[in-house]
């Protein structure tokens, strides 16, 4: 499998699909062929049934430093337009299963942006998350003023974004950007032990939670319990809710199949 890729390496352990950025000597700055291997291997884990936890991280002392600059550099306005880039990026949103980010190191511009697109977040002690755009003359296009906006509010995300200042794990936990802070000799571990731990529950639960809990972000409370009924109801269509609840009553442990 890790034939076909030439900037990420690509494992599955267990039922645990592993996505690492792997250019460690520009601190894994992302480049476009590197998005699109990205965005490809997660879709094939999405479709992959043995697969039931995606996690995604960086090898080398970075999860991501930022955009490859060389590459946009003399980019002008009409041609960023025509190559559309971004939609590539709009696909992870899409994706049903599970994301788990591991960060150690820097998560910068580019890089904090697609740790954005994780369900949940690891960061290491020394990690450090930010939009250095504005030092750029430039602003965050992947989706940054919006996922980290809708993060922390309004007015501490403009404070991020307009000096862009670092945050380190410690203030990204504080905002709700990231779920736990780990040793940096434990983040890989750790996470794996919180995928497998996520990877035993209902594949149609899992799917289901993650669709409601993302139209909680945009929808209003009564459109989201509307929609969060419908997953519910349909949940009894399913022959995991059988065995999980026969599993309940037999006081056993359930053996979910995805069906």
């Amino acid at each position: 499998m890790n034939n076909r890729f030439s900037f990420i390496d690509v494992s599955v352990e267990g039922s645990i699909g592993i996505v690492a950025l792997n250019r460690p000597k520009v601190l894994n700055a992302i480049n476009r062929p590197m998005v699109s291997e990205i965005v490809s291997i997660i879709e094939e884990f999405d479709r992959n049934d043995e697969v039931k936890v995606i996690v995604l991280c960086g090898h080398g002392r970075a999860f991501a430093a930022g955009a490859d600059i060389d590459e946009m550099a003399e980019a002008g306005a009409i041609e960023l337009e025509l190559l559309n880039q971004f939609t590539e990026w709009d696909r992870l949103a899409w994706v049903k299963k599970p994301i788990i980010g591991a960060v150690q190191g820097f998560a910068l511009g580019g890089g904090f942006e697609l740790a954005l697109c994780c369900d949940i977040l690891f960061a290491a002690h020394d990690a450090e998350f930010g939009f250095p755009e504005i030092s750029l003359g430039v602003m965050p296009g992947a989706g940054g003023t919006q996922r980290l906006t809708k993060l922390m509010g309004k007015s501490k995300a403009m404070e991020w974004l307009l000096t862009g200042d670092r945050m380190n794990a410690k203030e990204a936990l504080h905002y709700g950007v990231i779920n736990r802070i780990v040793a940096k000799e434990l983040l890989q571990e750790e996470t794996l032990k919180f995928a497998n731990k996520i990877a035993k529950q209902a594949p149609l639960s899992l799917r289901l939670i993650k669709e409601s809990v993302l139209k909680a972000v945009d929808y209003s409370v009564y459109e989201g319990m509307q929609y969060e009924r419908k997953n519910f109801y349909l949940l009894f269509a399913s022959k995991d809710q059988k065995e999980g609840m026969r599993a309940f009553q037999e006081k056993r442990r359930p053996n979910f199949e995805g069906e």
